[in-house]
């Protein structure tokens, strides 16, 4: 098979991976900071309007709640990065349900994945399967160094030895080309900000009912849940249109330039395109990282908007040009 003329993108991709990850970074922290910021305002404000005698003129603490909820907020953002790219992956396997796959029990698996592994000059990922009757699978990790490969138990059931070398070459030209970290910082984060937001509104429906200090808490508390909500369901799938939806079909075109072979990648998602089985643990973070997004058969048309995958139809169309060995 000749080479295909594909492979400068693919290394400007990974450049491009590598630069967004920091700016995406930078933006979290910013972000974070201004919520805590706007906090503090809020507090300043509220303070200012319930200790005022009548017709007198507001008091106020001057920058001291804004400097307090500033320094609150990035030590809350600095912990949400230092996790994210430590621990982010442990968690997405864990929330997924991901189990490692023994060598012993997957021998075919993990030797598949081990030779595409040499073959692209990177450490063998570790393996792992979630029994799911759903076909698909993912990759995450910070670095090659510390990746992972996650297959279901409904893929392995349905791909033969070809198709599955080929989705694997997938998930390890993900890996190689660093779409994972770039992944788990934006899915970490998000989640994140969607959790805190649902603690605070709780916390503040149980401590209200006070006067004086009491509501001003209170107010700054919902205020603070609808901030991170709004960076949780509204800014962060914005954040993910930041991500190239051309990327999955980088990997389509890596993987095969990886294998020598189409036929195997191109038949996967031919089975993939009849998916009508959404996966049971999964959501709009994780989805992202699979191979076929589990939620796009699933949905609206108006939720294209946010999709992070190009229609797999394209997908086999670019994949069936290189088999009748046509340029892209």
């Amino acid at each position: 098979m000749p080479p295909i003329p594909y492979d400068s993108d693919v290394y400007s991709q990974i450049a491009s991976n590598k630069r967004r990850s920091v700016i995406l970074i930078g933006v979290f922290f910013v972000v974070w900071l201004a919520i805590g910021a706007a906090c503090g305002l809020i507090f300043d404000a509220v303070s200012s309007a319930s200790t005022r005698p009548a017709a007198a003129s507001p008091a106020s603490d001057g920058w001291d709640p804004v400097i307090v909820g500033v320094v609150i907020c990035g030590f809350l953002a600095i912990c949400g990065i230092l996790y994210s790219l430590n621990s982010g992956a442990g968690m997405v396997l864990r929330v997924s349900g991901a189990m490692p796959a023994s060598p012993s029990q997957y021998p075919q698996l993990n030797n598949l994945v081990e030779a595409l592994a040499i073959g692209d000059g990177i450490p063998k990922p570790a393996v792992y399967v979630i029994n799911d009757p759903s076909p698909n699978a993912f990759s995450t990790g910070v670095s090659p160094d510390k990746a992972a490969i996650t297959f279901t138990t409904g893929l392995l059931a349905i791909m033969n030895r070809e198709e599955l070398e080929g989705v694997a070459s997938h998930e390890i030209s993900h890996i190689k080309n660093y779409d994972i970290r770039l992944l788990l910082i934006v899915g970490t984060m998000i989640g994140m900000a969607a959790l805190l937001a649902s603690m605070l509104w709780r916390g503040a429906f149980y401590a209200g009912g006070g006067r004086g200090r009491g509501n001003q808490f209170v107010l700054v508390v919902l205020a603070a849940g609808v901030l991170l909500a709004v960076v949780g369901f509204i800014f962060g799938p914005l954040t993910r249109l930041a991500l190239s939806r051309r990327r999955e079909s980088l990997a389509d075109v890596s993987g095969v330039e990886l294998t020598r072979n189409p036929v195997g990648l191109l038949s996967a998602l031919r089975k993939l395109a009849q998916n009508d089985k959404p996966l049971r643990k999964m959501n709009h973070a994780t989805a992202a990282m699979c191979i076929d997004d589990p939620l796009q058969h699933h949905e609206a048309w108006y939720h294209r908007l946010y999709d992070t995958h190009p229609p797999i139809e394209e997908r086999i169309a670019e994949l069936e040009k290189i088999a009748s060995g046509q340029s892209l």
